[in-house]
């Protein structure tokens, strides 16, 4: 039976996927043109699937780096999924196999959907709506952005050498609502800039963004409460 208001969840859910999945198209023309095949980039999409650690590894790759570099690197802003889970856990209250099949749309969207809903199953409509939508769009487009990229050639031709830091900034420019987000961004933003000079490509990366995250670790406010059931 539904509740009043899970029209207006799942309207917010599709506006929300198409915004950020056609983002996809970005990712595959960089991914591409930056030396990675159309399958290798559809691949990092499928199984990967979370925007800054998919653009942070193809820009270590461009820059040179080590793809193991960039492996960690995509890893470590990923890790920040773990704790988006830790909050929804409580709020969604899935079955074991549902929670391992949940875990791959565990992202940004999918997680901002779930905890602000007043019910559990609002909160499972916001999740799974956005979660299953950002997927479908974000790998049609990184297909099709991929086909473009490959025609394009060297990325440096057009300044798309540039557009890896531009595409991230613009993942995480919506987040930084609060002063402890800010405060978190700018220490891991310096810490990188600081070592580019005196290390190898990816590794500011690495040790800017594991700053950030010790940052973050210690200001991290505790699980919301769960959710009344529906």
């Amino acid at each position: 039976m539904s509740e009043p208001g899970d029209r207006s969840v799942i309207t917010d859910s599709l506006g929300v996927s198409a915004a950020v999945g056609l983002y996809g198209i970005s990712f595959g023309a960089i991914a591409t043109s930056s030396g990675l095949s159309i399958w290798q980039a559809c691949a990092l999409s499928l199984f990967v699937f979370t925007g800054a650690s998919q653009f942070a590894f193809v820009g270590v790759i461009g820059a040179g780096g080590a793809p193991m570099t960039g492996a960690l690197t995509a890893v470590l802003l990923g890790s920040r999924n773990m704790f988006y889970g830790i909050a929804l856990a409580p709020r969604l209250q899935l079955g074991r196999g549902q929670r391992a099949a949940a875990a791959h749309l565990v992202i940004d969207e999918s997680t901002a959907m779930a905890i602000t809903r007043d019910t559990r199953r609002q909160a499972r409509l916001g999740f799974f709506w956005t979660g299953l939508g950002v997927f479908t769009l974000w790998n049609l487009a990184t297909l099709a952005g991929a086909v473009a990229g490959e025609t394009i050639g060297d990325p440096r031709t057009y300044g798309l050498d540039a557009a890896v830091g531009a595409a991230f900034l613009g993942l995480l420019w919506p987040r930084l609502q609060s002063w402890n987000g800010r405060v978190v961004a700018l220490a891991g933003a310096a810490v990188a800039t600081g070592l580019i000079p005196v290390t190898a490509a990816g590794a500011p990366i690495i040790i800017g963004g594991a700053v950030a995250v010790g940052l973050g670790l210690l200001w991290r406010s505790g699980p919301p409460a769960t959710d009344p059931a529906a």
